[in-house]
């Protein structure tokens, strides 16, 4: 049985963009496509497990050629996200998913052996309770995008609105780690600070928590807080940010601190921020951004 380091769960899907005042693309995305093109990159071995129509399997072009594993869970159609900036400011994002690749279950998890195992989801149409139980139970080390639930889908509009999510707490206790940004942490904390945001999730049983906002990245462990700023010269690459930050935060922390996985995890996602679509660097090009902000 082969080893990884990481594992994605969740769908790849196409996302249509359209920024402000900027022209429409369609390109494929997702968090797990973002962060195992990340994690790849800096040297991780990573697989990812997806739900997705075998027609669309090109997409997984660019995960094969870094070498990471597709385990394809055959589904009769791929997700489809829609992202709309109606505003200069990235943060504010108007989000569809007009299909969906369903539900995992239990059987869409192959039995494998990875340091860690992330659920990456882009909306409350990927992960059930259930499903999460039954990956704690077979002993994977699990960390968890809260995008994965904030984001709610109308059956009827197909509109993505943020919404508190009552599983919250039972969620958050079978993580290691948890990953939200600051439009998700008001949703569930009722703030938008980030270390009282962090300090919450601590409350509910997350030993270790990280959270995005346009300018930084904050990492809440064991009562201490650490933050770190972006140094992106555009926000180009906005798109992917925090699935970019949480995967070479994952990768790096896995044999450094807290304080040196923050600032790889902000240098890296500074660089991807600054051109369209996935992280393009190398290692090389992480340790060069974190000299320059020393």
């Amino acid at each position: 049985m082969k080893t990884y380091d990481i594992t994605f769960v969740g769908h790849l899907c196409f996302d249509e963009i359209t920024p402000y005042h900027g022209e429409t693309s369609v390109a494929p995305g997702s968090a797990v496509l973002c962060g195992a093109i990340a994690a790849a990159r800096i040297g991780q071995r990573v697989a990812i497990v997806t739900r997705m129509a075998p027609a669309d399997e090109q997409i997984l072009q660019p995960l094969n050629d870094l070498g990471v594993e597709t385990l394809v869970v055959p589904a009769s159609e791929t997700t489809y996200a829609v992202v709309i900036h109606p505003t200069p400011n990235v943060d504010e994002r108007i989000l569809k998913i007009t299909r969906s690749a369903g539900f995992f279950t239990a059987d869409d998890m192959p039995a494998i052996a990875t340091r860690d195992l992330h659920l990456a989801g882009i909306s409350d149409q990927e992960f059930t309770l259930d499903f999460i139980r039954e990956l704690k139970a077979r002993g994977y080390r699990l960390s968890v995008d809260m995008q994965s639930f904030v984001r709610q889908v109308d059956p009827l509009t197909r509109n993505i609105a943020f919404k508190d999510v009552l599983q919250k707490y039972d969620i958050v206790k079978l993580m290691s780690r948890v990953k939200l940004d600051v439009v998700e942490a008001k949703v569930l904390t009722g703030t938008d600070d980030l270390e009282q945001a962090a300090r919450q999730f601590e409350a509910w049983g997350s030993p270790e928590t990280v959270i995005t906002h346009a300018e930084g990245v904050l990492a809440h462990v064991n009562g201490k807080t650490y933050y770190e700023k972006f140094s992106n010269r555009s926000s180009v690459g906005r798109t992917g940010r925090g699935d970019t930050t949480f995967a070479a935060y994952l990768a790096r922390r896995s044999d450094h601190d807290v304080a040196e996985s923050l600032k790889f995890a902000a240098a890296l996602v500074s660089i991807k921020m600054e051109t369209p679509g996935p992280f393009r660097g190398t290692l090389a090009d992480v340790m060069t951004r974190m000299e320059q902000e020393e």
